[in-house]
């Protein structure tokens, strides 16, 4: 019974590995393989790493330059900077107008729970392209929020907001902020009150209950909300494209022309392989220290 026990665990264990294997770690060591070739006018377009001589000598070749190229010329650096500052904000924002939503669903009588969930998840039942294509409808200068501005009489004309990356920001928080309040909702409904009663008991008013019992308890709600807005921001490329225009620069918008205008796939390979590491090690870096942290306060 213990092997098979033992068995069954194992198996529920091999699934995850098995999907981590197919879906990360080979595609990962494939784009690997690609950033690390030389490009060329074929198809595909780039070298095989590995060539004959024609006598039956294989070599092997390593191209490192595309590596180089990309910390030597200031677009790329640019580009990946502009999208980290892009996606930084764009949580920020997230978890300014998120919480306090998940907080009142949270906090709502448990029948109304259910509508209001409903009502963030809502906008998923609509094509993400159609939604922000929508947007341009109402960011444009003769579009419904200048009209509804200019009737209220709070400007005397048009702003420009379309193009500009006011209107990225307005779009990314707009399709990524269920991302944040679902995992967050799910972390407050399950707060146990008797703890805020107790510490109302011992005189802690209101907004300090929630610095000190509530907020805490709250984080892993927020920090893996936080993620799933952070990781998709920083390789976005459909929001910057529509509402951004052509002077908005970030990492997912010039991945798209390295492969599909200029073919070099060797290059957007190793851009891409660059933007994975450099948002992969922090988390694990941030699991590993939270692991450690909690090791150490049990």
């Amino acid at each position: 019974m213990d092997g098979l026990n033992s068995r069954s665990r194992h198996l529920i264990v091999a699934v995850p590995w098995f999907w981590l294997v197919i879906f990360f770690i080979l595609p990962f060591l494939f784009l690997l393989k690609i950033s690390l070739s030389e490009s060329q006018l074929a198809q595909p377009p780039y070298l095989d790493m590995i060539r004959g001589d024609g006598e039956g000598l294989l070599t092997i070749f390593i191209n490192g330059a595309n590596y180089l190229l990309l910390l030597q010329d200031s677009l790329y650096v640019s580009a990946l900077l502009g999208s980290l500052k892009v996606a930084v904000i764009s949580t920020a924002l997230c978890l300014i107008i998120g919480y306090p939503m998940a907080y009142a669903i949270a906090r709502a009588p448990e029948s109304r729970r259910m509508p209001l969930l409903m009502l963030i998840v809502l906008p998923f039942w609509t094509s993400f392209l159609i939604r922000v294509y929508a947007w341009i409808g109402i960011l444009k200068n003769n579009g419904l929020l200048n009209n509804l501005l200019l009737w209220l009489g709070l400007i005397d004309e048009p702003i420009d907001i379309l193009y500009t990356p006011i209107a990225v920001y307005i779009g990314v928080v707009y399709s990524y902020l269920p991302f944040l309040i679902l995992p967050l909702y799910a972390t407050l409904v399950k707060l146990d009150n008797t703890l805020l009663e107790a510490a109302a008991d011992l005189g802690c008013r209101p907004f300090k209950q929630f610095i000190t019992v509530t907020l805490p308890l709250s984080m892993p709600g927020v920090i893996a909300g936080s993620m799933l807005v952070f990781i998709p921001v920083v390789g976005e490329f459909v929001i910057p494209d529509l509402l951004g225009g052509p002077n908005s620069l970030m990492i997912g918008k010039l991945l798209w022309t390295e492969f599909f205008s200029n073919k070099d796939w060797p290059m957007a390979s190793a851009l891409a392989c660059v933007l994975l590491v450099a948002l992969v090690v922090p988390f694990v870096l941030l699991r590993h220290y939270e692991r450690r942290a909690s090791e150490e306060g049990g």
